[in-house]
C-alpha cells in the first residue's frame, strides 16, 4: 500500500506532505484553459459580440497550447521549475485583473483579448513547469498514487470556471440590474483573487525538490535540434498517414460544434437560441455537464481495459455521435424547460466523454516506445490545433446557416469520424487496448 502521507524532503531540510499542494497545483493548473476559451465565450457573447467574431478571436487562444511541444523545453534554461510555478501563478492573476479592468474602458475588446492572450501563453507555461514538477517533487509511487487526486483537481476546475464563475457574473447582473460590463469585471477581479491566493499558497507549500534545477549548460540550439529529431521520427512511425488523419479529424464534430453549442445555449430565443441566462448555463453546462463527461470518461476507459480498444471503437462513435444529434434537435423544439435542456446536456456530454475516450486511448498507445513522452505531446499538439482550425470558422458558418442547419452539418461531420476510425480499426498493432503500455 502506498504511504500517501510520505513527506518530500527539501533542500531547506523541511518536510511538506503532497496533500499540501498536489491539488491546489492541479487545481491552478486546469483553471487557464478554461477561463481562457470557455468563460471568455460567455463574456463576449454577453458584452454583444457576433459568434463569428467570438470563435474567430477565442479559437486563436488555442495557439499557445500548440506550440507548448516547441518552446515548452525553453523554460529549463530558466530558473527552477518551482520558481516557474509561482511566477506564472502571480502573472496569471495580473492577467485576469487586466482583463477586468480593461471591460469598462472604451477599447474592452482590445484591451481584453490583449489580457486574454497573455493569460493563454502564462497559463500553457504554468503547464509545462507543473508537470515538470510533479516528475521532479514525487517519487513513482506518489506520481501513480496521485495521478487520480489530479485528475479529479482538474476536473474541479473546470467545473469552478464555468460553472461558479459564469453563475457568480449572472447572480451580479442580477444584484447590479443588468449591468453586464461591471458584474463581469467583478468577476474577473475574483478570478485574479484566486491566482493571487493559490500563489501565495504555494510559495509556503511547494518542496523545493533537490533536483530541481536550471540546465545552463543545455543550449537553445541543442534543443531545437533534439526537437527537429523527434519530430522526425514521429513522422517515421508505422501507419502515420492514418494516424495523423485519425488525430485531426476523429474530434472534427466537436471541434465544429463545442463553442457554437455554447452559444446556442444562451443566445436569445428570437435568434434561435435557448435563452438561458448566466446563472442557467453554470448549472446546466457547468455543473451537469460536466458530471456528464466525467462518468461517461469513467465508463469508457472501464470498457476499453475490459475489451480493447479495437473492440470499443464502434460504439464509441456512435456516442460521439449524440451532441450534434441531440442538438439539432433543441435547435428545432426549442425547450423552455431547464431540468428537460439539464437532462440533454448531461446525455451529449456523457456521450463526448464515452466516446472520446478511445481518441485519448489511441494517442496513449500509439506513441509507445522510444520518445514516448516527445512523441506523445506532439499528438497532443496537433489533437488542439484540430480543435482550433475548425473553430476559427465555426461562427461564421453558424452566421451564414443557423443553428439548426448548422448542427446538421456537425452531424455530417460525424462522417469523418467514421471514416478515420475505421481505418485505424483494421491496423491491429493501433487497435488493440487491452495491453500494457511498454
Amino acid at each position: 500500500m502506498v504511504n500517501v502521507n510520505h513527506h518530500i524532503n527539501t533542500s531547506g531540510n523541511k518536510r511538506r506532505s503532497p496533500w499540501l499542494w498536489v491539488p491546489s497545483l492541479s487545481f491552478a493548473d486546469g483553471l487557464p484553459p478554461v477561463a481562457v476559451m470557455v468563460v471568455s465565450l460567455i463574456f463576449y457573447k454577453q458584452m454583444g459580440l457576433s459568434n463569428s467574431a467570438i470563435t474567430f478571436y477565442t479559437s486563436w487562444l488555442y495557439l499557445p497550447w500548440v506550440l507548448k511541444p516547441v518552446w515548452s523545453p525553453f523554460i529549463d534554461l530558466i530558473k527552477t521549475k518551482r520558481w516557474w510555478v509561482q511566477l506564472t501563478e502571480i502573472l496569471l492573476g495580473a492577467a485576469f485583473g487586466g482583463v477586468a479592468f480593461t471591460i469598462p474602458a472604451s477599447f474592452w475588446f482590445q484591451g481584453t483579448l490583449f489580457f486574454f492572450w497573455v493569460a493563454a501563453f502564462t497559463g500553457a507555461s504554468h503547464c509545462v513547469a507543473a508537470d515538470g514538477f510533479y516528475l521532479l517533487a514525487l517519487n513513482e509511487r506518489q506520481q501513480a498514487w496521485f495521478m487520480g487526486i489530479r485528475q479529479m483537481a482538474d476536473r474541479l476546475a473546470t467545473i469552478f470556471g464555468q460553472g461558479v464563475l459564469v453563475m457568480v457574473a449572472g447572480n451580479l447582473q442580477v444584484v447590479f440590474r443588468g449591468s453586464i460590463s461591471y458584474s463581469w469585471s467583478l468577476t474577473f477581479y475574483g478570478l485574479a483573487g484566486v491566482f493571487l491566493a493559490l500563489w501565495l499558497w504555494h510559495c509556503q507549500t511547494l518542496p523545493r525538490a533537490h533536483n530541481d534545477k536550471q540546465h545552463p549548460y543545455v543550449s537553445a540550439h541543442s534543443i531545437l535540434s533534439g526537437f527537429a529529431l523527434t519530430f522526425r521520427t514521429f513522422l517515421r512511425k508505422p501507419h502515420i498517414v492514418v494516424a495523423l488523419c485519425f488525430i485531426l479529424l476523429f474530434r472534427l464534430p466537436e471541434a465544429l460544434l463545442s463553442k457554437v453549442s455554447l452559444l446556442f445555449l444562451i443566445d436569445a430565443t428570437h435568434n434561435g437560441g435557448l435563452g438561458l441566462a448566466p446563472q442557467e448555463y453554470g448549472l446546466v453546462q457547468g455543473t451537469v455537464g460536466m458530471v456528464g463527461v466525467i462518468i461517461g470518461s469513467i465508463a469508457g476507459g472501464i470498457v476499453i481495459s475490459r475489451g480493447g480498444l479495437r473492440r470499443w471503437i464502434p460504439p464509441m462513435v456512435v456516442a460521439y455521435a449524440l451532441p450534434p444529434f441531440i442538438y439539432l434537435v433543441l435547435a428545432y423544439l426549442l425547450p423552455q424547460s431547464l431540468a428537460l435542456i439539464s437532462a440533454a446536456v448531461f446525455i451529449e456530454q456523457l456521450g463526448t466523454g464515452f466516446g472520446l475516450t478511445a481518441y485519448m486511448m489511441f494517442l496513449i498507445y500509439y506513441n509507445r516506445g522510444e520518445f514516448r513522452t516527445s512523441h506523445y505531446a506532439i499528438a497532443s499538439a496537433l489533437m488542439t490545433l484540430s480543435l482550433m482550425l475548425p473553430g476559427l470558422v465555426a461562427g461564421g458558418l453558424e452566421e451564414i446557416l443557423g443553428y439548426r442547419r448548422f448542427f446538421f452539418l456537425t452531424l455530417v461531420a460525424v462522417m469523418a469520424t467514421c471514416i478515420v476510425s475505421a481505418l485505424v480499426s483494421i491496423e491491429d498493432d493501433l487497435a488493440i487496448g487491452h495491453q500494457e503500455p511498454e
